[in-house]
C-alpha cells in the first residue's frame, strides 16, 4: 500500500489515499486541503544519476558516460509533493527532470546485481530541477547545478517494491502548466536500478532510507517563476509542484 507523510493540525503523520481524501495511521480522515505535504521519506544520502539515458545525453550533446555518473544531493533540496521551487531570478535556463527514485530498505554492502531488489524497501517519484546557468563541465557538473534549496520535489507517495514488479518498464512524464512536455520509459536507463545499488554498493554501506535518484530522459524544456510542474510515473502516482521567483542571485565564482 502506497504511504506518504504530511503535516497536519501541528503533527507529522503517515497518510495512505481514501476515497474522502487521506487516511492518517489513526483512522482519521482528513481533505488534502488541510495538509501540508512531506517526502515520503526522510532521506539519509541520496545519490543522483547524471546522463543515465542515452536520448538525454544526446539532446545535451554528450555522450552516455561508461560508468555511472554520480554525486550527491544535500537534504536541504528535498521538499515534498504541492511544494514550491525557487527559481534564481537571474536564472536563463532552469529545467524540470523527471526520476524514478529507488529507496534502499535495509544496509548492505558488496551487493549483486541478482540480491539488489532484497535491498529495496521500494519507489518515489523526484523532480530533480537543474539550474543550467551553473553548468561547468562534464567533470564538474553538478554541486551549484542540483543542490539548491527546494530544488528537489519528492513523492507523493512511497510505494512498496512488491506493487512494482518491473521497475525497469515504467512510463514517465512531465506536464507543465497540463502541457506535456517529457514522455519516457525506464528501459531505456544507460544503468538500470540493480547495477545501480550494487555499483554503489561496492565501496561505501547503503543504508536504510538512503534515496538513488536515477536519472531522467529527453524531452526536458525551459521552467519560470509561476509554472506548475507536474511529473508522473507510471504506478508510483502525479508529484506536483510550483515555480516560485527567488531574489537570491546566481553569484559568479570565477
Amino acid at each position: 500500500m502506497k504511504k506518504g507523510r504530511v503535516a497536519v493540525h501541528g503533527s507529522i503523520h503517515e497518510v495512505t489515499a481514501h476515497e474522502d481524501g487521506l487516511m492518517l495511521e489513526d483512522g482519521r480522515i482528513v481533505a488534502e486541503s488541510e495538509v501540508n505535504w512531506l517526502p515520503p521519506v526522510q532521506p539519509e544520502t541520496t545519490f543522483a544519476l547524471g546522463l543515465n539515458y542515452a536520448d538525454h545525453a544526446s539532446e545535451l550533446a554528450f555522450e552516455p558516460p561508461k560508468e555511472p555518473l554520480v554525486f550527491l544531493k544535500g537534504k536541504n533540496t528535498i521538499i515534498g509533493h504541492e511544494g514550491r521551487t525557487k527559481r534564481p531570478v537571474n536564472a536563463t535556463h532552469m529545467h524540470y527532470e523527471c526520476e524514478l527514485a529507488v529507496v534502499i530498505g535495509k544496509a548492505g554492502k558488496h551487493i549483486s546485481e541478482e540480491e539488489a531488489y532484497d535491498y529495496i524497501t521500494g519507489y518515489t517519484i523526484a523532480n530533480d530541477y537543474a539550474i543550467r546557468d551553473f553548468l561547468e563541465n562534464y567533470y564538474r557538473p553538478n554541486m551549484r547545478v542540483k543542490n539548491r534549496d527546494t530544488c528537489t520535489p519528492l513523492g507523493p507517495w512511497l510505494t512498496p517494491k512488491k506493487e512494482i514488479p518491473d521497475p525497469m518498464n515504467l512510463t514517465l512524464t512531465t506536464k507543465v502548466n497540463g502541457k506535456l512536455t517529457q514522455e519516457g520509459s525506464t528501459r531505456d536507463m544507460v544503468f538500470s536500478v540493480p547495477f545501480l545499488v550494487s555499483y554503489l554498493s561496492q565501496f561505501m554501506t547503503l543504508s536504510p532510507g538512503d534515496v538513488i535518484l536515477t536519472g531522467t530522459p529527453k524531452g526536458l524544456a525551459k521552467v519560470e517563476a509561476g509554472d506548475v510542474v507536474e511529473t508522473e510515473i507510471e504506478g508510483l502516482g502525479s508529484l506536483k509542484n510550483t515555480i516560485i521567483e527567488s531574489r537570491e542571485e546566481i553569484i559568479s565564482v570565477n
